[in-house]
């Protein structure tokens, strides 16, 4: 049985039970991207959606079409593989205005299918190998299209994403029943930019979502992404977005500072890990600007004169020429906290041998500036020196061993 007959069987059993238990969840007053009511947006991902054709993947229950449809005017088709799951939303919805249910797989489906206008999946397209599902909703979009997947990021018992595209076990609770056992694509937020970004999509950004209850171990992913017209070419790191930075905002700078507990990263709000640092304001040295950037995002204080400046990154991000000042920071006060109003938290202090996936370009190229034999992957920058011996080299290349 492949991975995803698995999964369709146990889908299946799953509505049969809520099916004997005659339970239907309650159609929502809004659009909810976790199981968890209140938390993250709504329908706003979706743009304008009036009167557009919307494709819901995995559709369950049928209540978010019903929603979409009802407070939304969309035009909704609700597609679900499983027949028992069918058999509920039609069951209850089966004559709501503007929503059309289809028992089938979704990528049979978009095969022949007119294209929508936006799609979405709420808990769901990991259960899907990603190289199946993923290109034939690039057929099935219009360019332009936005995709908006709410995924698993860590699970109830605190494991995180996986940094290889593999399905692994995982069991769906059940009310007075064992678990059911699925498999499911729990993939680290990079990888899924990496394989939305082979099959025709950009990533606009990768929000995660933490439950309510501070406790609790579980975080879902949200991914904004949107069907281009033409396949982007692939790059090996993450930038923090597609968009490149304003003019005025072109140079800033990266400080490293490294302890016996490893160098210092944060995680920002977009998904990626990165050094402290920021854009250069009016009337700062950049050793200001360091010492700066380093209070306000981390709570740690120091001195221009605890601050080396190793040298200048230079790269392009579209017809912007991108400068970023490396700076080695030697002492500080006061230990790493993540502040209130600013983007990036989670500070935490990460091994040489055992850096993060997903680092931020700048970042990237900035501890490969540092120590050119640690192996990490990024676009290229020229990299000159500010003072000699302070770095090793003179090109920050696209891999560091």
């Amino acid at each position: 049985m492949s991975v995803e007959d698995l999964n369709a069987e146990a889908w299946t059993i799953y509505g049969q039970r809520q099916l004997d238990r005659a339970f239907m969840p309650p159609v929502p007053e809004k659009l909810n991207w976790t199981p968890w009511e209140g938390i993250g947006p709504g329908a706003e991902l979706l743009g304008e959606i009036a009167g557009k054709r919307v494709l819901d993947i995995g559709s369950g229950a049928g209540h978010h079409a019903v929603h979409l449809a009802r407070v939304h005017s969309a035009r909704m088709t609700a597609i679900e593989q499983s027949p028992t799951q069918h058999e509920r939303a039609v069951g209850t919805h089966a004559g709501v205005h503007g929503v059309e249910f289809v028992q089938g797989d979704v990528v049979d489906y978009l095969r022949t299918a007119e294209p929508f206008d936006a799609a979405y999946a709420i808990g769901t397209l990991a259960f899907a190998d990603p190289h199946r599902a993923l290109p034939a909703l690039r057929q099935g979009l219009c360019p332009g299209a936005p995709l908006i997947l709410s995924l698993l990021h860590t699970d109830l018992h605190d494991r995180g994403p996986s940094t290889t595209v593999a399905p692994r076990e995982q069991m769906i609770p059940q009310r007075d029943h064992p678990p059911l056992a699925t498999q499911m694509w729990v993939l680290a937020p990079q990888l899924w930019e990496d394989l939305l970004s082979e099959y025709g999509f950009r990533v606009e950004a990768i929000d995660l979502l933490h439950h309510p209850d501070e406790s609790a171990s579980v975080v879902q992913q949200l991914i904004h992404a949107r069907r281009l017209a033409d396949r982007p070419a692939r790059i090996s790191s993450r930038p923090r977005s597609t968009r490149p930075p304003a003019p005025h905002a072109a140079v800033g700078v990266g400080a490293v500072l490294f302890s016996d507990q490893g160098v210092l990263l944060g995680r920002h709000r977009r998904g990626t890990l990165e050094l402290p640092g920021g854009t250069v304001e009016p009337g700062e040295s950049f050793q200001e600007t360091a010492v700066r950037e380093l209070r306000e995002e981390t709570g740690l204080t120091a001195r221009p004169d605890d601050v080396t400046l190793l040298g200048t990154l230079a790269d392009h991000v579209g017809d912007v020429l991108r400068i970023t000042i490396a700076a080695l920071v030697h002492a500080w006060q006061g230990q790493p906290d993540t502040q209130p109003n600013e983007n990036v938290g989670d500070w935490a202090w990460y091994p040489l041998d055992q850096l993060p996936d997903g680092l931020f370009v700048c970042s990237a190229q900035i501890l490969t500036a540092w120590r050119p034999h640690l192996p990490i992957d990024h676009t290229p920058a020229h990299f000159t020196p500010f003072a000699s011996g302070t770095a090793p080299s003179s090109t920050a290349s696209n891999r560091g061993a």
